[in-house]
């Protein structure tokens, strides 16, 4: 593991807090948050539940990313975008193919895998373990306003000049070499 912090480099914002039911900060992913390919993996996504987030917030967007891949630029495993202010929680599963659990208007955009859902956890094997942050944005517009095929980095830019806060919960996972 580095010291890579996807933030540090990002305007300051405000914190606010995130929990999962099946997700521990600081601990390991739980097997069905794992890659499908993987033994016991499932690409579920996690159930997440907020609150405290700036009264401002007019929408919030949800991203999973593993700052520690191998590729110069880490992997992108979720993004959300849309997610009305009103809503505090996303249900277990609600990264699938068609987004079924997703608040009206919230859509997901394509992973690095180029899917538009979830995909969980797949350190190379042997690589150590990966971190993986969970993060809800508080935004200061209704909609983030980028095209449904646009990369979770495109939405990382667009929503550098409209964050007002973050919840950040970090979980691990490693494969076995």
């Amino acid at each position: 593991m580095n010291a890579n912090d996807p933030f540090a480099r990002l305007p300051e914002a405000a914190s606010f807090t995130v929990s999962s039911s099946n997700v521990t900060a600081g601990a390991a992913w739980p097997l069905q948050q794992h890659a499908s390919g993987l033994p016991g993996g499932k690409d579920i996504s996690p159930q997440l539940s907020w609150g405290g987030a700036p009264s401002e917030t007019k929408s919030y967007a949800v991203t999973v990313y593993d700052p520690d891949a191998p590729t110069g630029s880490g992997f992108w495993h979720w993004a959300v975008v849309d997610i009305p202010a009103t809503t505090t929680e996303l249900p277990e599963g609600a990264g699938d193919d068609v987004g079924s659990c997703l608040p009206d208007g919230a859509y997901q955009l394509p992973n690095d895998a180029r899917a538009a859902r979830f995909i969980g956890a797949a350190p190379p094997a042997g690589h150590g373990p990966h971190r993986y942050f969970v993060v809800v944005h508080a935004l200061d517009v209704a909609s983030i306003g980028v095209p449904a095929d646009a990369t979770p980095a495109v939405l990382g830019f667009t929503m550098s000049g409209h964050t007002l806060g973050r919840a950040v919960l970090i979980a691990t996972a490693e494969t076995s070499a």
